[in-house]
């Protein structure tokens, strides 16, 4: 049998000795604020991970983390999948305007962001730190992964 992201709405085949996920970023991300991995899934969930966040963040122009992120306790990564998306980091601005363009910031790096163009944009960090409040999905205020400090 073959899977695919088109017969996969949320497929999950799961054993005790493997668990495989098949899903579609998109659809997925649009069920639970973004995220596709993490400790917050269920821990029946092949996607649920101590070790490492993933966000599919969806941006409209003009969307942005209003408030910085301080104290920030994970290292992250931002990947740009299309658009054009800014990240403001202590002293510098990061322009990411070409698909595959990423930026890496380490713990204690305050943060903001700025969509310039309707974007879509991958976040992974690590660990995946619970504590930390999930605003809900596009609200202003919410970083890229899609999160307020609680």
């Amino acid at each position: 049998m073959e899977d695919t992201a088109d017969t996969a709405d949320t497929t999950v085949m799961a054993d005790k000795q493997d668990s495989v996920y098949v899903g579609t970023a998109g659809h997925d991300a649009a069920l639970d604020r973004g995220w596709l991995l993490g400790h917050f899934k269920d821990v029946s969930d092949p996607r649920h991970s101590d070790a490492v966040e993933i966000k599919w963040g969806v941006h409209p122009r003009g969307d942005e983390r209003v408030e910085w992120v301080t104290g920030e306790e994970r290292t992250a990564l931002l990947v740009l999948i299309s658009g054009r998306f800014r990240v403001e980091l202590p002293g510098r601005s990061v322009l990411l305007s070409r698909q595959g363009d990423y930026v890496v910031w380490g713990r204690g790096v305050d943060h903001s962001w700025f969509a310039e163009e309707e974007s879509v944009v991958l976040t992974v960090r690590w660990p995946s730190v619970p504590g930390y409040a999930s605003a809900p999905f596009g609200e202003k205020g919410a970083d890229a992964a899609g999160l307020l400090q609680g």
